[in-house]
């Protein structure tokens, strides 16, 4: 079984930074691509990024820059480092384990940026 735990959501200030982690099973880490999404209110749910089993990070063409994805392999922990955060960041920020056409996900992470 997939388990994915993601924290470090919160309130923060225009212009600040945040970053969230992801703890997945070792099962998962090991055999599943690694992405963040997000879903902002009364929107579709869209990807920021992945990480493959190789290490090999991909980004959306609107999230490359500001957004960064990485991950600790011995703690099988996944990374979303996110800089200069406006008030359209604001979103619940999801987990995925992704393999073939099965995906796993967190419960979601919030994160709000008002000043």
């Amino acid at each position: 079984q997939v388990q994915l735990v993601e924290s470090g959501g919160g309130l923060v200030q225009p212009g600040e930074s945040l970053r969230l982690s992801c703890a997945a099973s070792r099962s998962a880490f090991s055999l599943y691509a690694m992405g963040w999404y997000r879903q902002a209110p009364g929107k579709q749910r869209e990807w920021i990024a992945s990480i493959r089993n190789s290490g090999k990070a991909e980004y959306a063409d609107s999230m490359k820059g500001r957004f960064t994805i990485s991950r600790d392999l011995a703690k099988s922990t996944v990374y979303l480092q996110m800089n200069n955060l406006t008030s359209e960041d604001t979103a619940v920020y999801y987990c995925n384990a992704q393999r073939f056409d099965v995906n796993h996900w967190g419960q979601g992470t919030q994160v709000v940026v008002a000043s």
